[in-house]
């Protein structure tokens, strides 16, 4: 896709960040970037621009993209000593794609636009895979100017791209999105438990519900990793046990029952607490092998 070269800003080059930021770069556009850790080799080599702070970053640029891991991390970064805020004049676009806290979200889109710039919630899906191919889902918060300018940025970064609402909305659709694949990880993994257990080859289970209704990209992608035992990460434990807990302190404040979400919650829990925080969230499965005594690609016992 062709696009009008801009001067982008990128804040946060980890496993999803640097992808990302890579599409951007192999447009033709001038990037700007500063992270935590050195700037990866690859985005050096291909031109970006390194920058000693997200002030620097917000000065240069005039759409400036943040990607971090938790809500403390944003406000940091927009808000803290040298950050974008000091760096922004009016007309430029703040757009976080980190997933945090909405109401937190609402709280920074009315100080950055009380700077005259506009912000954009914009949180994805699709894991490490999803920003290496650029097939990430986009979910957007904000006002439809500002989405529309930054649209074809987005395109070059994902496939499925949705203006949900105001600000704030993109994260909540976020959360939503997480409540659903931890319970979808969940109930793949008490299958495939039950099904090893009694005796099934696991492999073939998985196969032969692929073709069925209950095939999903769950199944698909993590089922096999359940199977073949690949916990790298993917997607952190930690990360998921963060965004479970926006959805249970959200659905607090609002009144709502989340109960199997609690339940996948606790799940996660018992793997950090054996050392997980750092596996993917499909390794949610130990736990449940933890439970029953049992893990998947053992021989059953005989009856």
């Amino acid at each position: 896709m062709t696009t009008t070269p801009q001067k982008i800003g990128f804040i946060g080059l980890g496993i999803m960040g640097s992808p990302m930021a890579g599409h951007l770069l192999a447009a033709g556009h001038t990037l700007y970037v500063h992270t935590r850790s050195q700037v990866p080799a690859e985005l050096s080599a291909k031109g970006a621009i390194a920058c000693a702070d997200a002030r620097s970053v917000a000065q240069q640029a005039d759409i400036i993209f943040t990607m971090v891991p938790d809500t403390p991390d944003v406000e940091k970064v927009l808000f803290g000593e040298r950050g974008v805020a000091a760096g922004l004049s009016k007309g430029k676009t703040v757009v976080d794609m980190s997933s945090i806290s909405p109401i937190a979200t609402q709280d920074f889109a009315r100080r950055i636009a009380e700077g005259g710039c506009d912000y954009l919630d914009a949180p994805v899906s699709g894991g490490e895979v999803g920003a290496k191919g650029a097939t990430l889902t986009i979910m957007v918060g904000g006002s439809e100017a500002a989405f529309e300018r930054v649209k074809p940025l987005f395109e070059l970064m994902g496939k499925n791209i949705t203006l949900i609402g105001p600000a704030g909305s993109g994260q909540i659709t976020k959360v939503a999105n997480q409540i659903i694949v931890a319970l979808n990880i969940e109930a793949v993994a008490e299958a495939l438990v039950f099904a090893a257990r009694a005796g099934a080859d696991p492999a073939k289970v998985r196969q032969a519900l692929m073709g069925g209704f209950a095939a999903s990209r769950i199944l698909e992608v993590h089922g096999e990793r359940m199977v073949k035992r690949t916990f790298n990460p993917g997607f952190r434990i930690e990360l998921h046990q963060k965004d479970l807990n926006l959805a249970l302190s959200s659905a607090r404040a609002l009144g709502v029952s989340l109960p199997n979400t609690a339940t996948a919650q606790e799940l996660f829990n018992a793997c950090a607490a054996h050392g997980g925080k750092a596996w993917d969230h499909s390794a949610m499965v130990r736990a449940l092998e933890t439970l029953a005594n049992f893990e998947i690609g053992q021989a059953a016992p005989s009856a």
